[in-house]
């Protein structure tokens, strides 16, 4: 039986756990190969380990390009090609657009933005050169589709994402390349990003559990997995006709009353 990525090989910022290490996870289940790449490469090196010879890991620093061409040349020289680049590393810091730390701010639009340009940049030569079929699918935030006060920077980066998906998309569509962008917009999902917030929340761990629940329609938060399966869709030939598209992950969040 055909995987949903047969034949396809993809590249992944922010590879070494959460949403990112699961996609991973999920590429290699449905018949294709993975780099993963991350600032943790330990922990992308074990992941890799863990899902056998079609999976590899590379130290990345999204905020590098030429760590950023380091990866793409490491992923054609250990696969022979790249058809697919999941761009998800990203950070999330609170802090309001009169209180935020400016270091915060520009910390968080460095990696989840300027990171995100950086991979589409060196990403869409590779991609173009494998003279295949591919795709890229980055990751916004259903914050993207509906702001929050306490998280200026984190809102703007991912709604600079969003755009830039979209921007991306349009132009190989006009140049016939044969690459689809797409964004998928996560709500809380169970990884160690939400897990280090419930270990900063002041008061009891229940409450904390409950205010991110009460976010989303469905009450409760997502699990990694489940923004995989949509990133897995969009990048195998199931969705060949959908681009400059974007897909929520967030249990109705970014359409809460």
């Amino acid at each position: 039986m055909m995987g949903m990525m047969d034949g396809k090989v993809a590249l992944i910022s922010g590879g070494a756990e959460g949403i990112g290490g699961t996609a991973g996870r999920r590429v290699v289940e449905e018949g294709g190969s993975v780099m993963l790449a991350d600032i943790q490469i330990e922990k992308a090196r074990e992941l890799a380990a863990s899902l056998g010879d079609r999976a590899d890991a590379v130290e990345l620093d999204v905020r590098n390009l030429d760590q950023w061409q380091g990866a793409v040349d490491a992923t054609k020289k250990r696969f022979g090609k790249i058809t697919t680049l999941f761009n998800v590393a990203g950070i999330s810091e609170p802090g309001s657009v009169d209180e935020v730390d400016l270091d915060s701010w520009n910390r968080t639009i460095d990696i989840n933005m300027q990171g995100t340009f950086y991979g589409c940049r060196v990403g869409l030569p590779a991609i173009l050169e494998s003279g295949e079929d591919g795709t890229i699918v980055n990751i916004g935030s259903m914050l993207a589709m509906r702001p929050g006060a306490q998280f200026a920077a984190y809102c703007a980066s991912k709604a600079a994402v969003t755009a830039l998906s979209k921007s991306l998309a349009l132009h190989c569509a006009a140049e016939k390349y044969p690459v689809r962008v797409n964004t998928v917009h996560p709500g809380a999902i169970d990884t160690p990003m939400y897990q280090r917030y419930l270990a900063a929340y002041p008061g009891p761990h229940d409450e904390a559990v409950e205010l991110f629940n009460r976010n989303h329609p469905i009450n409760r938060v997502g699990q990694a997995v489940e923004v995989a399966d949509a990133m897995i869709w969009l990048a195998s030939d199931l969705s060949s006709f959908t681009t400059a598209n974007d897909i929520t992950v967030d249990g109705g969040g970014s359409y809460r009353e």
